[in-house]
């Protein structure tokens, strides 16, 4: 129907959002129990799916075995949350919170895992957030010298 696929748009935003302010709150200390109950929204969204496992063709990385795939029903335009859903409920149990910092970009919105040996890592990507901040430190000592 048209305008189902903007709402899922909507609330995938909206998910995004919600996670995002769970992991402002959380980050750089480690998840405790306490914490499951602020899930609930995750979990009811994880309850919805209907995935099931199909034995299928060997992927060229497999050799010549046959391999054990997960499979999705798609039996509402809803129902394509539930990948976001198991991506940030495995972000919740896999990953240190601990470890979890804010980009220092200038106007970057991302958080991500530090796992670097010394935990020092500032940018969420060196390539874009890191890059630019070095070229506007170098700006500055140069209109500094002059």
């Amino acid at each position: 129907m048209p305008g189902e696929l903007d709402k899922v748009a909507d609330q995938a935003r909206a998910l995004r959002e919600w996670f995002r302010g769970f992991v402002r709150k959380h980050m750089g200390r480690s998840l405790t129990p306490k914490a499951l109950r602020e899930l609930r929204p995750l979990n009811r969204l994880l309850e919805r799916d209907e995935a099931f496992s199909q034995i299928s063709r060997p992927s060229r990385s497999d050799g010549d075995r046959l391999g054990l795939r997960m499979m999705r029903r798609w039996r509402s335009p809803e129902s394509l949350l539930l990948p976001i859903a198991e991506a940030l409920a495995r972000f919740v149990c896999e990953e240190d919170f601990a470890n979890v910092k804010a980009c220092e970009g200038h106007s970057c919105t991302l958080v991500f895992a530090d796992r670097t040996r010394r935990r020092a890592r500032r940018w969420c990507s060196m390539a874009v957030c890191g890059n630019r901040a070095k070229q506007a430190a170098h700006r500055k000592r140069l209109k500094n010298k002059r």
